[in-house]
């Protein structure tokens, strides 16, 4: 997959991350959760090491860059052009406590892929199966959420010629 090769973090000079680097940002999450995907379907009988190393390398970092992301630039921006929206400090509240479980269960998976792609055998293959799959699903919903909620409001954020000179809000 894709999203092995991409450190997100140097994609787009820092100050300069735009809504286009958020929708890479989840067009990489999106393949990493088919890859996890994958290695769960391969669980217990056809594990290919390389693939649990490279998503157990690739997952912390890769959420925890859309997350700051996220929470440094997007979230506040958003603030900033709809300051009144009872909406967005709901959405934007229940996402970045989101962000904390997701980094948290990340975390965990990535130590589990990372023994499994050593060789590491003795693993309880049910658990992480059901473990990567109620990761995957809840970061695909997570991007839906986000998606759904913020659609409108991306496309004013768009407008703006830098996100530090954001529009007035509306």
């Amino acid at each position: 997959m894709d999203y092995r090769a991409t450190k997100l973090s140097e994609q787009v000079p820092t100050g300069r991350k735009s809504i286009t680097w958020w929708k890479e940002a989840h067009r990489l999450q999106l393949a990493l959760c088919d890859e996890l995907e994958a290695i769960a379907d391969s669980l217990p009988a056809a594990i290919v090491n390389q693939d649990c190393l490279f998503a157990a390398k690739s997952l912390g970092r890769l959420i925890r860059d859309v997350h700051a992301y996220e929470e440094e630039t997007l979230f506040p921006a958003l603030t900033q052009v709809f300051p009144s929206s009872s909406d967005f400090a709901v959405a934007i509240d229940r996402l970045t406590f989101e962000h904390l479980a997701d980094e948290c269960y990340a975390d965990d998976i990535a130590e589990k892929l990372l023994y499994l792609g050593t060789g590491g055998r003795d693993v309880n293959m049910e658990a992480l199966g059901y473990m990567l799959r109620g990761f995957f699903e809840a970061l695909r919903r997570h991007i839906a959420f986000e998606r759904d909620h913020f659609s409108s409001a991306i496309e004013v954020l768009q407008t703006a010629a830098e996100w530090r000179a954001a529009p007035a809000p509306r």
